[in-house]
């Protein structure tokens, strides 16, 4: 039998393996309410320019309405035979309202309505994910500001380096996702643009109005190349590329939680909300939702990549080969979403062990910058003859067996005469980080500051 939906040029059915891989109706159904807004506003149109009549806009409208009403419901029945949300929604209209359906496809061609759908659907999602992302950076700035004065080794090379707050950690976490928030905005401002009237390619001979259907869908214009428009897929690649970094950063602390979750280091403890056993150690408590964060950026960059595979030698301009766009963003889209809401959980869960962290803090010689740079401030040391004395006494304590604070002030004097009792002042994990109050630096008054910006900005 022929397509309907096609017309007269074909006389037969697809054979049942095109219409397996021709279908997209599996994944791309859940477009349908950027799908009906967009033929809405596309009707409304028409019918103001006169291409279409008032009544049958106003059938077409309501026709909608109802086909909405029954996706949302569940009683829709999806058709395979109709390959996409496009043709399932309009051959279901056609049902209720007859033949004003078929006028709603004047004057646009389903290359600039996926075109259109996709556009919403992004621009939606990245309006949601905005919206999570401040909740986890409220999440991190709160327990920041409740612990800008809780002392924790700070790391370089997964070694102790030196004494930082653990408030002054999750901030740092606070900036990345400012920035992964930025990048998603700044997507989004450069993807606002209204495919519809671009047609299949080149636009159409109808009198349409452009600017009167970017504003009813919340565009600031239409795009300016009908080529461009079925053929850009940019918006979706730098949306992707964007929640790739931002999985990335996620990843990252879930790293850090797993690593901090272990009895090896104990900083921080997660409760049964977010922690797992085993089938047959019982006394195992595993950080499953912080692992499955840290695996989630394998999906979504994948995505990425793909897309950028699909597109990277395409003619201008639609293929169909762009219909492998939606799966892996949709799929990546929802990684991400459920990563988001995970690390807010845990970072509202965790507690940190603020015994365990300052024991570790004090570890490692960790405050040996802070007497190089006594070494500078109070004897007039060049830095490098003072970075060179503080290698000596760290090897004596090592030898010793002790830690920087414990070496007695005779040891000391035996590598360098002129140091006196002062020394221990700046070699505590406390007076360490009340030290470091450069602008940035991870003093508590500092953390507590900056955690009070960043939680009127986000509460503003």
């Amino acid at each position: 039998m022929t397509n309907k939906m096609w017309g007269g040029r074909f006389q037969s059915g697809p054979d049942a393996i095109m219409e397996e891989i021709n279908a997209s109706i599996g994944f791309d159904q859940r477009l349908f309410r950027q799908d009906i807004a967009g033929s809405k506003a596309h009707a409304a149109m028409l019918a103001r320019q006169g291409i279409i009549s008032k009544a049958d806009a106003a059938q077409i409208r309501k026709g909608l309405d109802q086909v909405q009403a029954e996706i949302e419901s569940g009683r829709f029945r999806f058709s395979r035979a109709l390959e996409d949300i496009h043709l399932n929604v309009e051959s279901r209209l056609k049902a209720l309202i007859g033949p004003a359906a078929g006028r709603l496809h004047t004057a646009r061609s389903r290359n600039d309505q996926v075109a259109l759908d996709f556009r919403l659907y992004v621009r939606d999602t990245i309006d949601h994910f905005d919206g999570q992302l401040r909740d986890l950076q409220l999440a991190l700035a709160e327990k920041a500001a409740a612990h800008a004065a809780t002392v924790m080794p700070g790391f370089t090379h997964l070694q102790v380096a030196q004494p930082v707050t653990f408030g002054h950690h999750l901030l740092a976490y606070v900036e990345m996702l400012a920035r992964d928030r930025a990048r998603l905005t700044d997507a989004r401002r450069r993807m606002n643009e209204n495919p519809l009237g671009a047609a299949a390619l080149a636009g159409t001979s109808f009198a349409i109005d452009r600017h009167m259907t970017a504003k009813a869908l919340g565009f600031d214009r239409p795009t300016r190349n009908s080529l461009d428009t079925v053929a850009d897929r940019d918006f979706v690649l730098e949306t992707l590329s964007a929640c790739a970094i931002c999985a990335t950063h996620l990843s990252r602390l879930a790293e850090e939680i797993v690593i901090w979750s272990t009895s090896q280091f104990c900083f921080v403890k997660l409760s049964d909300k977010f922690t797992t056993g085993s089938s047959i150690m019982p006394q195992k408590r595993n950080p499953d939702a912080a692992e499955l964060v840290r695996a989630k950026p394998g999906r979504i960059i994948g995505a990425l990549v793909a897309l950028l595979t699909v597109m990277k030698g395409l003619p201008l301009t639609y293929s169909k080969d762009m219909q492998e766009d939606k799966e892996p963003a949709f799929d990546a889209f929802d990684s991400l979403s459920l990563a988001i809401a995970a690390m807010t959980g845990m970072v509202r869960d965790m507690v940190p062990d603020a015994r365990e962290m300052r024991k570790a803090a004090a570890t490692g010689f960790s405050t040996a910058t802070d007497l190089a740079d006594w070494l500078v401030q109070r004897l007039g040391m060049p830095f490098r003859e003072a970075h060179h004395v503080t290698g000596r006494l760290v090897a004596l304590a090592e030898t010793t067996g002790v830690d920087l604070p414990d070496l007695p002030l005779k040891s000391m004097q035996s590598v360098e005469a002129r140091i006196t009792r002062d020394i221990y002042k700046v070699l505590g994990v406390e007076n360490s980080v009340a030290s470091r109050r450069s602008f940035g630096g991870t003093a508590p008054g500092n953390v507590r500051r900056e955690a009070r910006r960043w939680l009127n900005l986000l509460k503003a």
